[in-house]
């Protein structure tokens, strides 16, 4: 298998760290929550072995450099930054797992590029533009819940009700043998607070909708998913309304919300198994 390669790429007012590993068709997974390039190494370990994956630290986490911090980034932005990393690396289509936010930004990439994504897995979309009115005012309430948290007392009053509205409970993760629980780092931290303050007021107000989902699935195998023990999240009902304006099925994942850090060889296996089947 090939070695990991580690760069910076320059894309407008930012530069983007990324990492490339193993062989095979280019997938690049857009992670959850505060996830970075390394989020989900137990999960790469075992794609890299189907596939060329590329992991980023999205803007304004980790090792990303930003010209004006200041700045909002909305899923838009996210979505381009996708855009430019995956145009620097191959001239085909790619393949993307797209993990919650990174769901999202999955779903603005395809609408906005036709053709970058041959084929896109929503796994527990953070889409609340999909949502019925009612049901999208109730989540927008609850994230501007965790947002004025986080802005009055910090990210660990914050995080408990972000792992709530997603069906987590931390002190019940159920996760396949071996498998050891990423600690909380410094960095790891800092990504929760921008995490807050940047990503989960722009997922509130975001407003991708059916016009944009249509658009992406005329040129992009959209495959709605959810974790199998992730029915108390809101992205589940997001999944839910996904397939149903899609015509399609929701696939189902091992685990809960986070099944791709606490399930990632059953993960890996599913993933693989709907990337290989025809459309």
């Amino acid at each position: 298998m090939n070695a990991t390669k580690r760069a910076m790429l320059q894309v407008p007012g930012a530069e983007v760290y990324y990492e490339v590993r193993g062989d095979g068709p280019l997938m690049v997974i857009g992670q959850s929550g505060e996830g970075d390039a390394r989020r989900t190494a137990d999960l790469v370990d075992r794609l890299a072995e189907h596939y060329t994956m590329v992991t980023y630290d999205r803007r304004g986490l980790s090792r990303t450099r930003v010209d004006d911090p200041s700045v909002p980034v909305t899923p838009a932005t996210h979505a381009e930054d996708v855009h430019h990393l995956l145009s620097a690396l191959t001239d085909e289509p790619a393949l993307m797992l797209g993990c919650s936010l990174g769901a999202l930004y999955g779903l603005h990439l395809a609408a906005a590029h036709p053709g970058r994504l041959a084929a896109l897995i929503a796994h527990d979309p953070a889409t609340p533009g999909l949502l019925r009115d009612s049901d999208r005012a109730g989540i927008e309430r609850r994230l501007g819940e965790i947002e004025a948290a986080y802005r009055a007392d910090g990210w660990r009053a914050a995080v408990p009700l972000a792992a709530a509205l997603t069906g987590l409970d931390p002190a019940r993760i159920e996760t396949e043998a071996g498998v050891i629980t990423a600690p909380m780092t410094e960095e790891r931290a800092a990504n929760f607070g921008y995490y807050l303050a940047n990503d989960i007021p722009q997922c509130r107000v975001d407003r991708l909708g059916a016009a944009e989902v249509r658009a992406a699935a005329a040129h992009t195998r959209i495959i709605p998913a959810a974790g199998k023990d992730s029915k108390n999240a809101w992205n589940h009902q997001c999944a839910v309304e996904l397939a149903a304006l899609l015509g399609r099925p929701v696939e189902e994942f091992p685990g809960g919300h986070n099944g791709n850090t606490s399930f990632p060889t059953g993960f890996a296996a599913r993933v693989h198994e709907l990337f290989t089947l025809t459309s």
